[in-house]
């Protein structure tokens, strides 16, 4: 997380559905070799106190799980984009980069087997429901026994959310006509899919 305060003004309910809205984020924790790292989907709870997911049986994570709950952290990253010093249309400026960034910290613990079923289908409602109008798939769909047979090979697991850190670094820091040149910058460049919603969160956020 940037340290520069101007960054870290977000509030929680807007991390959360910041969270919630990406879905997908990387979660990590220390094993016993070293730090353990998975890329995960996950769906928060209604009331974001959990972040709920699940992980191949094989994954180091869920082996270290399976020895007990272990604090750890679940970094979502957002869009982001280079910021060329030119597009500041000032002198004496560096290159630097914007981004969103959120994180949720607290223990995570593996879940009994007996609620799989139940997240996995909460978690393809979830970005299922994105792709609307099409109609939405679920479980139902797959052949007798093709679904349990595939949830033997992973186990359900949960974050509860102790902590949340975020820096929506922005260009907050900086006078409103050079926030916006960067902005215009961003766009223009197109170096990302999400150039757009960079440069769109950089001209609507308010200068520190």
């Amino acid at each position: 997380m940037h340290p520069n305060p101007a960054f870290r003004q977000t509030p929680q309910e807007l991390n959360l559905l910041f969270a919630r809205a990406r879905g997908f984020g990387t979660l990590a924790l220390n094993g016993a070799a070293g730090p353990l790292i998975s890329h995960i989907p996950f769906v928060l709870s209604g009331d974001g106190r959990h972040a709920a997911f699940h992980l191949v049986r094989s994954n180091p994570i869920a082996r270290a799980l399976a020895e007990g709950a272990r604090d750890a952290v679940l970094a979502i990253s957002g869009p982001q984009g280079y910021v060329s010093p030119d597009w500041y249309g000032s002198e004496d400026q560096v290159p630097t980069w914007n981004y969103v960034a959120v994180h949720l910290r607290g223990p995570v613990e593996l879940l009994p087997q007996e609620g799989l079923r139940a997240h996995l289908d909460a978690l393809s409602a979830r970005f299922e429901a994105d792709l609307a109008p099409k109609l939405p798939w679920t479980a139902d769909k797959m052949t007798e026994g093709a679904m349990e047979r595939m949830m033997r090979q992973i186990v359900p697991a949960r974050l509860t959310i102790a902590q949340i850190d975020s820096t929506w670094k922005l260009g907050q820091n900086k006078p409103e006509t050079a926030r916006l040149g960067a902005a215009d910058g961003i766009e223009a460049a197109g170096l990302s899919p999400e150039a757009a919603t960079l440069a769109a969160l950089m001209r609507a956020t308010d200068p520190a």
